[in-house]
């Protein structure tokens, strides 16, 4: 007799804590500390999945602003980081809610998705956290470390089903 392969939907929190775009920076930091978390995924009113949001991108802000490399070409002044990455970094800087410091490009698996799927994105990513979608929509949420009240669970690359 053959066990199955333990799936998304098998280890997956379903109770997931969220934020909207619009959290204030600072409930998004009061969240973190009471529900002993680490990210969560950013909805909006209508429930799609809009980015993801952890503790990196609270600390990114507080870093010293990087002064972009600038060369003199004529009577012109062109960065070499580009405008729009230094236009990015004090945007972020200055932010007062969440939709200005999350990550837009989110990682995410299906709740299909098996373990050792699961555990592949997370190291080849470097994502600590993954929302779990059925046809778009967040349905769970995986995390590489479960916390006694927070929402992740443990994914253990070693795992043989």
């Amino acid at each position: 007799m053959t066990e199955t392969a333990k799936l998304a939907r098998d280890i997956m929190t379903k109770n997931v804590i969220t934020v909207s775009p619009e959290t204030s920076v600072e409930d998004l930091g009061r969240l973190f500390i009471e529900k002993n978390i680490s990210g969560v995924p950013v909805v909006q009113g209508d429930g799609s999945l809009y980015g993801i949001v952890t503790e990196n991108d609270l600390i990114s802000r507080e870093r010293p602003f990087h002064i972009p490399t600038i060369v003199r070409i004529f009577d012109a002044f062109i960065s070499i980081d580009g405008d729009e990455k230094v236009e990015r970094e004090i945007l972020k800087m200055t932010s007062t809610i969440v939709d200005h410091i999350c990550t837009r490009k989110v990682v995410t698996v299906e709740e299909g998705a098996t373990i050792q799927d699961i555990a592949g994105i997370m190291a080849d990513k470097k994502a600590h956290v993954l929302p779990v979608l059925r046809d778009g929509r967040l349905v769970g949420i995986i995390g590489k470390k479960r916390r006694d009240t927070g929402h992740c669970r443990t994914v253990n690359r070693s795992c043989r089903t």
